[in-house]
């Protein structure tokens, strides 16, 4: 088991639905653990956002495309541009829905330039599950107006805490062996006895978990995507009194809310809100009705997910940095 100690953090780098506005662009966000960066959709606009952020395009290891609606996909071709100028050398690898992989290949071969690198691109359905080092990607297939996908980051287990005083207890000298032992591996001292990781750890401990549902309404798919997830990023495309909203393949705040609530989820974030809304307070509101900690997504948001015993608490979202002059 490799333990787990990445920091790991949320920028929502479009939080709006079906075309940018001056408050926000469309569909993208980004989740920096470690080293890497996944983006989940790229719609159009993305690499001026990743620009106005603190993170960096060059970093982005993998992009999830939810659906083939244009705000979900049309960024992708700007952004690969833009990796390509810079002379990206990484492989780049793109997950989306059946159809991706053949419109991929086509946008992606417009103005092809210098800094060529690999692109992977790959059809996934629901109950697909993409293994990473030290976490999994699963997908699920959600309800929308054409086939569409979720998404779950979950990472593996960490080892349980370590217990020195019952190291010492057991001879074990301080330094390297506890090091050992908190990697999962066993020890041997110098009397010849053979100390186990299990004879000084606690219970094993559970990763974080971060759900994003793209486009959908309310269905079992996004229940169990969402299931005991640190972070659900909902779409809430419009609030409960516009009553078509089921009828456009969307969900509102409140039903946002509820999936989250009989997910189990810690937090809720809302997205994908309709243009119609230059002020979302009217659905935070009605979403804290049915789950209190739910919080609006706005553009360049960051939120660090912390493990879950590192938890002294559910505690609000930081404010979104200031972006830099134009």
């Amino acid at each position: 088991m490799r333990p787990t100690h990445e920091n790991m953090e949320i920028v929502f780098l479009g939080t709006g639905g079906s075309w940018p506005t001056v408050e926000r662009n469309v569909a993208a966000v980004a989740v920096k653990r470690g080293s890497e960066v996944l983006l989940f959709d790229c719609g159009e606009g993305t690499q001026r956002q990743f620009q106005r952020s603190r993170l960096s395009y060059m970093q982005v290891r993998a992009i999830f495309i939810t659906h083939l609606h244009a705000d979900h996909f049309l960024g992708v071709t700007g952004l690969v541009q833009t990796m390509r100028l810079n002379e990206r050398r990484e492989p780049l690898d793109i997950y989306g829905p059946p159809g991706t992989k053949d419109l991929m290949t086509m946008l992606l071969s417009i103005g092809k330039s210098r800094g060529q690198f690999k692109i992977t691109i790959t059809d996934v359905k629901g109950g697909a599950e993409i293994p990473f080092e030290g976490y999994t990607v699963t997908t699920r297939e959600v309800r929308h107006s054409i086939y569409a996908l979720g998404y779950a980051l979950a990472e593996e287990n960490r080892p349980g805490r370590f217990n020195k005083p019952r190291a010492l207890e057991l001879g074990v000298p301080e330094g390297r062996a506890f090091g050992q032992l908190q990697r999962g591996e066993s020890v041997t001292l110098p009397d010849g006895r053979v100390v186990r990781p299990e004879d000084v750890l606690g219970p094993e401990r559970r990763g974080r978990k971060v759900a994003y549902t793209g486009d959908c309404v309310p269905c079992e798919g996004t229940v169990d995507l969402a299931k005991d997830a640190d972070v659900l990023i909902h779409e809430s495309t419009y609030a409960s009194d516009f009553a078509d909203a089921n009828t456009y393949g969307h969900s509102t705040a409140a039903q946002a809310a509820f999936i989250a609530r009989t997910a189990n989820a810690k937090r809720l974030f809302l997205t994908h809100i309709s243009p119609r809304y230059t002020d979302a307070r009217p659905l935070v509101e009605e979403a804290r009705r049915v789950f209190p900690e739910s919080y609006e997504a706005r553009d360049l948001l960051e939120f660090i997910v912390k493990f879950p015993s590192d938890e002294d608490g559910p505690s609000a979202p930081e404010e979104p940095a200031p972006a830099p002059a134009a």
